[in-house]
């Protein structure tokens, strides 16, 4: 993983944090094979949600780095080493039971380590700097839906759970730095991501894991909260749409037109695995547990030309077969 220098022209450097991660990983890979005229550095933590077997790919392709993004000094010494003069900000913790459990992670983390790196770009770069920063948040700072309606940029902030509410403490941060002092910010919110190498913490990569093993699927309530599902593929295209061609400042939400409940999803993973459904068992709602995300991306498919490429019942049928194919994921 090594770091490359050419010629004299001003080189594109993009710094990708929390790529050792599920959505980050995926992205890093996408990036890397479509703008190979990027040097790209990987930051991540490595904490127990990042696994440098998912970059196996790409290793030859980037510098991967070990480092905490709270860590001041150690992020302007990678910027000014680096000549890093571009940041996809995917690092963060995201399980929202975990925050529920120990919610200063979350603050540090999420809050104290964007501001980090806001900071650290704004230093170094200067005020006013066109370098583009892009912060990946989730549309879970909006709040709870109920059957009508959908989230749209102009949605209210009105996050339910330690996680949510450290999310959107971070994307204000991050649109302040554009206000005050005129960095070249964008914040995307995105619907509930699935594909290949999620953490098998998350519902459909935990769910298989179970069924697997022929154990109990513990299903929240009913099952009937509902979420929008978006292939993360067609999130890594959207990201770098926004990296390349959002409007500074801008908010822009992406979602997959794909609502399912919760209960629909363990069921089709049931029905695709052959295994009975039986194996559902029904267990205490959790805490301030958010009925139904929906996103509108209407703004980032007319301002930018985007829209979700693939269909639930294709993705599902993809992540399925990937976990089948990869089961040391699932470990």
């Amino acid at each position: 993983m090594q770091y490359k220098k050419k010629g004299k022209e001003k080189m594109k450097n993009v710094l990708i944090t929390g790529a050792a991660g599920f959505i980050g990983a995926n992205f890093a890979e996408y990036f890397v094979n479509k703008h190979p005229d990027y040097n790209v550095v990987v930051v991540d933590k490595l904490t127990y949600a990042g696994n440098l077997d998912n970059l196996k790919k790409v290793q030859d392709k980037i510098t991967f780095i070990q480092a905490d993004i709270c860590d001041f000094e150690k992020m302007k010494e990678i910027f000014s080493k680096y000549d890093i003069n571009g940041v996809i900000h995917f690092a963060a913790e995201s399980h929202v039971d975990n925050s529920i459990k120990n919610p200063f992670i979350f603050t540090q983390t999420n809050v104290i380590g964007t501001h980090t790196l806001l900071e650290t770009a704004k230093q170094i770069w200067g005020e006013g700097s066109p370098n583009k920063f892009v912060h990946i948040s989730t549309d879970e700072v909006y709040g709870s839906l109920k059957e009508e309606g959908y989230f749209t940029e102009k949605s209210p902030i009105k996050p339910s759970s330690p996680y949510s509410s450290s999310k959107a403490s971070s994307d204000l941060i991050a649109l302040a730095y554009k206000e005050t002092y005129k960095m070249n910010v964008n914040v995307t919110n995105c619907s509930n991501n699935y594909g290949p190498y999620q953490h098998n913490e998350k519902l459909i990569p935990h769910m298989i894991k179970l069924a697997l093993k022929n154990e109990k699927l513990p299903v929240y309530g009913e099952g009937l909260n509902i979420r929008d599902w978006l292939y993360v593929e067609d999130h890594c295209e959207a990201i770098d749409i926004v990296f390349h061609k959002g409007v500074a400042g801008e908010r822009y939400n992406i979602g997959g037109h794909n609502e399912k409940r919760n209960i629909e999803i363990v069921k089709l993973i049931l029905q695709r695995l052959g295994k009975s459904e039986d194996l559902i068992e029904h267990v205490t709602d959790r805490k301030g547990h958010d009925y139904r995300y929906a996103i509108d991306p209407t703004k980032i498919s007319k301002e930018l030309g985007w829209l979700p490429k693939t269909k639930f019942e294709d993705g599902i049928a993809k992540t399925i077969d990937w976990y089948l194919e990869n089961p040391e994921w699932l470990k």
